[in-house]
């Protein structure tokens, strides 16, 4: 597969062209303005393994962070002999705490 590299004033000129070396001829043409790659053109097949590429490595990343937090949560438990956190409690006191803050800051 061969790349190229093609300034945006050609692409503007030429599209149908290499739109049919992308689809047809397996090329990928990076688009550039000024020198400096922009952007790619690159066929549908490649456009949906890019995208089968980021959906595995999303879900990749979603199963670690699960198995990690697995594990925090075990040994959370174990840290508090089986008993687990009251999250209510949690919440209710980290509000009383930003409300506390709050009317600190508004009465200075």
């Amino acid at each position: 597969m061969t790349t190229a590299q093609i300034s945006i004033g050609r692409v503007k000129r030429d599209i149908s062209e290499l739109v049919n070396r992308v689809a047809y001829g397996g090329e990928r043409i990076v688009l550039t303005s000024r020198g400096k790659p922009k952007a790619v053109l690159v066929s549908l097949e490649d456009y949906e393994m890019l995208n089968q590429l980021s959906t595995n490595a999303n879900l990749a990343r979603w199963e670690t962070w699960l198995s990690e937090s697995d594990e925090l949560a075990t040994e959370i438990l174990t840290r508090r002999q089986g008993e687990p956190l009251d999250i209510d409690n949690l919440w209710q006191a980290a509000r009383i705490d930003l409300e506390t803050r709050d009317d600190q800051i508004i009465n200075n």
